[in-house]
């Protein structure tokens, strides 16, 4: 059965938009890395009833095609949700409202966008987001010019880099888990130049988590995060970064990994978007 889709014009650019549900509250969601909208197509069934489910495939992912040079701004993201408001028949004289849920790479943009526009997000449900704490080797390779140099030299020359890698995990600096990703993600060629596109392309989604924090008790914004108990890439002590002194924030931890946009974990994630 084809799925409800969606094209949005956008500069030179396509960005392609995943459609579940139908009900009256717009959700925006935001995929992980190396995923796409259809990924929350598993909540339609719980949430469509209330929600509109609106997945976005961000730039190097799903059917999306990126021809705006390595760089994906906050604001074409905004201008990008105006567009689909529009094309949904919304108010172009109203800013429009919404919720979002967001997974891992996903937290972060999310975390982003409450930073900027809080009078619009109603709120939000983070399931092991990336952005509650800086990642060295994502701060070294996408924000300073060396690093970013680097970077695209070790995405065609990884030798070096895998031999690093080795030595971290022998000294217990690195887990088997992280190792696991790391080879799932750059062992193929093609794979790390698309590793490198998607880091670059979305470096300008920088959250401050003591801003967001002030930002979601002023604006009474409900933040949900989700993790998983044994996750070794989003560990879920960082949730507590977010929640200390917030009672806007609530953290629930359940018995599983990292990939929990599976069926068995939704009633969950979707009691948070209906509290």
């Amino acid at each position: 059965m084809k799925l409800p889709e969606s094209f949005i014009k956008y500069k030179q650019s396509k960005i392609h938009v995943s459609i579940f549900g139908t009900g009256p509250s717009n959700l925006f969601c935001f995929h992980g890395f190396g995923q796409d909208g259809t990924s929350f197509q598993v909540l339609e069934k719980e949430l469509g009833h209330n929600y509109t489910l609106l997945a976005i495939d961000f730039p190097f992912h799903g059917k999306t095609e990126w021809n705006e040079w390595l760089i994906m701004s906050p604001e074409d993201l905004l201008n990008i949700l105006d567009l689909i408001n529009l094309e949904r028949g919304g108010d172009p004289q109203k800013k429009i409202t919404f919720s979002i849920l967001a997974y891992s790479l996903g937290g972060r943009i999310a975390l982003h966008l409450l930073q900027i526009i809080p009078d619009q997000i109603e709120k939000m449900v983070l399931i092991a987001p990336d952005g509650l704490l800086v990642n060295f080797w994502y701060w070294l390779g996408t924000q300073t010019w060396a690093g970013n140099k680097l970077f695209a030299y070790t995405m065609k020359n990884p030798k070096w880099f895998f031999n690093l890698l080795n030595i971290f995990y022998k000294s217990g600096l690195l887990n088997k888990s992280i190792i696991k990703f790391v080879h799932l993600n750059i062992d193929d060629k093609n794979l790390r130049l698309t590793l490198y596109s998607r880091w670059t392309t979305m470096r300008k989604f920088k959250p401050k988590l003591s801003a967001i924090k002030q930002i979601a008790i002023q604006n009474k914004i409900p933040v949900h995060l989700v993790f998983g108990s044994y996750d070794r890439i989003i560990l879920s002590k960082r949730g507590n970064l977010l929640k200390q002194d917030n009672d806007q924030v609530s953290v629930t931890v359940l018995d599983a990994g990292h990939e929990l946009l599976k069926e068995k974990y939704v009633p969950v994630i979707a009691s948070l978007l209906q509290r």
